[in-house]
C-alpha cells in the first residue's frame, strides 16, 4: 500500500502509536506507570496547585480514579495535597521539589525518545509539522 492509498488519520494514528511505545518506554527507567507520569506532566505545567477535578479532566480519567494516582503520588514523595484557601471543602495538588525534578527527567527522557522519531524530518518539516499539529491540537482541545 502507497501513502497516498491512506488517508490523513490512518497516517496520524500509525505515528501515534510509535511515538505512545517511544514514551511508554521513556517512562520505563523511573518505574512509573503511564498514568502517574501523565499527571507528573500535567502538574509541571500547571501554573502552581490545581483541584483534583482539574488533574482528572486533564488526563481524561474519572474523579475517583484521579483519587488513586494523587494517593500514590503523595505516598512517594512526589505530590502534597493542601487545603484550598479558598475554599476550605476543597484540596490542592502540587508537586513537591522531588516531583518537579522527577517530571523534568520524564520529559527530558520523552523529548529524547521524540525525537528519535522525527529525526527523520529536517529542522524546516519538524517546524511545519509543529504547527499544523498545534493548529490541530487547538481545533480539538481548545483549553
Amino acid at each position: 500500500m502507497h501513502s497516498s492509498d491512506r488517508d490523513l488519520g490512518d497516517l496520524t494514528i500509525t505515528v501515534a502509536r510509535a511515538l505512545r511505545r517511544r514514551h511508554l518506554a521513556a517512562l520505563e527507567p523511573f518505574g512509573l506507570p503511564p498514568s502517574h507520569g501523565r499527571a507528573l506532566k500535567v502538574l509541571a505545567r500547571s501554573n502552581g496547585p490545581v483541584r483534583p477535578g482539574y488533574l482528572a479532566d486533564r488526563l481524561r480519567i474519572a474523579p475517583r480514579s484521579v483519587t488513586d494516582v494523587v494517593d500514590a503520588l503523595v505516598e512517594a514523595g512526589l505530590v502534597r495535597r493542601r487545603p484550598d484557601d479558598t475554599d476550605r471543602r476543597a484540596v490542592l495538588v502540587d508537586l513537591t521539589d522531588d516531583g518537579r525534578a522527577l517530571a523534568a527527567d520524564v520529559a527530558r527522557a520523552q523529548r529524547r525518545a521524540s525525537a528519535g522519531l522525527f529525526d527523520v524530518l529536517d529542522e524546516g518539516d519538524q517546524r511545519a509539522l509543529e504547527a499544523l499539529l498545534g493548529r490541530l491540537v487547538t481545533a480539538v482541545d481548545p483549553s
